[in-house]
């Protein structure tokens, strides 16, 4: 029957690789709604449990770095066992550990539950898969498909922050936590009926290709592949500045804003619902800008984008502390400015590493860029729920990042330099 279905496609002219984008986006977004549900959980786990802010941080630090450390061997693992198998697994663990966690009361489970179970498997289904996706089904259109695929994080954020947080005011949380899990059962259900791997499996070209190529096996070892990609990339001053612009990358979004802003909200007397509601408006306006770098990284020159996005992005930092005392216009505007802009940075980081390293070798030292990304997120994640704790107030953070994405953006000016070398 899927067969046929394929055929029928294919007679249509829509290449599957289209659905498999699809299928991916969907498990992407559903992936990174997930990972951002502990920004609405903090101030009712603070209310219910008695759990510092710090405390609470220090979990969705953990849950941070293992998301990002899984990438390489996530690579891996897609490319020895296929993506259908790897997400259908990542999923149904997902599935076990937020169904569990309801039933917590000390933070040590919350650690397990949050910062290790969910941490693994939705890093199991981070970048890498898009990357692992746009590197497989197509030929030509790569930095669109990524930047669509990246998009769909803040397509996540835009559809389970704002009903998570009003099913957790009107219900309570564990019933918002029960429905993601139905969620999560419809989502393995689609990836097991109509996920593929290789476009060889349909009788297809990639997207842009001529003719159909059987997949070269997978020769390598699972758990030392990863590493000896991390050896070969430590080698070029590419890698270490493509791993340190990440770093910043990752401490001024999902760290410090994706995790910091509903309770920075909250300290300044904004309902959990209307931040949420902020965090879904950047979701939006990211999933423009995100899709619109992908397109502008097959055109121009990613380096400069690079210098552009992280740019702009440390200004808006230095306004935040401003927007939150002014009033909800201000914070309109950041919204709308900070998301275009959230992680505009993906696509033309996947296209440089795949100039310095070659399509073979993308996936693997793509993944341990996250994995300074993911760094960067934990450290903020963990180092502005500190700081709150000891001065009363995020300004601190927020301005410290807005300073670290300018030196970003001077970093990316120094890439040009020496990726020919690379």
């Amino acid at each position: 029957m899927c067969l046929d279905m394929n055929a029928s496609l294919f007679r249509s002219k829509l290449h599957y690789g289209w659905i498999v984008v699809l299928i991916t986006f969907i498990t992407l977004l559903t992936s990174a709604g997930i990972r951002s549900m502990p920004s609405v959980l903090m101030l009712p786990f603070e209310a219910e449990f008695g759990w510092s802010r710090a405390g609470i941080s220090s979990v969705v630090s953990v849950g941070i770095f293992l998301y990002g450390l899984v990438g390489p061997f996530s690579a891996a693992l897609l490319e020895r066992f296929g993506i259908r198998k790897t997400i259908a697994v990542s999923l149904s663990v997902l599935a076990v550990g937020l169904a569990i966690t309801p039933l917590m009361t000390r933070l040590w489970q919350f650690e397990l539950l949050w910062g290790a179970v969910a941490g693994l498997s939705t890093g199991m289904m981070a970048n890498v898969l898009g990357v692992t996706v746009a590197n497989r089904w197509f030929a030509k259109r790569k930095g669109l498909v990524v930047g669509m695929l990246t998009a769909s994080a803040a397509t996540g954020q835009l559809l389970f922050l704002p009903l998570f947080a009003r099913i957790s005011e009107q219900i309570g949380w564990r019933t918002a936590v029960y429905a993601t899990v139905g969620v999560i059962a419809v989502l393995f259900l689609i990836v097991v009926l109509w996920m593929r791997d290789h476009p060889y499996e349909v009788g297809a070209a990639p997207y842009g290709g001529e003719e159909p190529v059987k997949p070269a096996p997978f020769r390598g070892h699972i758990f030392l592949a990863p590493l000896i990609a991390l050896r070969d990339g430590m080698r070029s001053k590419t890698f270490w500045l493509l791993a340190g612009t990440f770093f910043f990358c990752g401490f001024s979004t999902n760290g410090l804003i994706g995790t910091h802003l509903i309770p920075a909200c909250g300290d300044a007397g904004i309902m959990p619902f209307v931040a949420a509601g902020l965090l879904a408006l950047m979701g939006l306006f990211d999933l423009v800008g995100t899709t619109l770098s992908g397109w502008l990284s097959d055109r121009f020159d990613s380096r400069w984008l690079l210098f552009w996005y992280y740019g702009l992005r440390g200004l808006s930092l230095l306004f935040l502390p401003y927007a939150l005392n002014a009033g909800p216009t201000e914070l309109l505007i950041f919204s709308v400015f900070y998301g275009l802009d959230w992680i505009a940075t993906v696509p033309p980081t996947v296209k440089l590493t795949s100039q310095a390293f070659g399509k073979e070798k993308a996936g693997m030292i793509f993944g341990w860029i996250v994995v300074a990304h993911q760094l960067g997120a934990s450290t903020a994640a963990y180092g502005a729920g500190l700081l709150r704790d000891g001065f009363g107030t995020y300004t601190i953070p927020f301005i410290g990042a807005g300073f670290v994405c300018v030196l970003a953006a001077l970093m990316s000016i120094r890439i040009s330099k020496t990726l020919r070398a690379a």
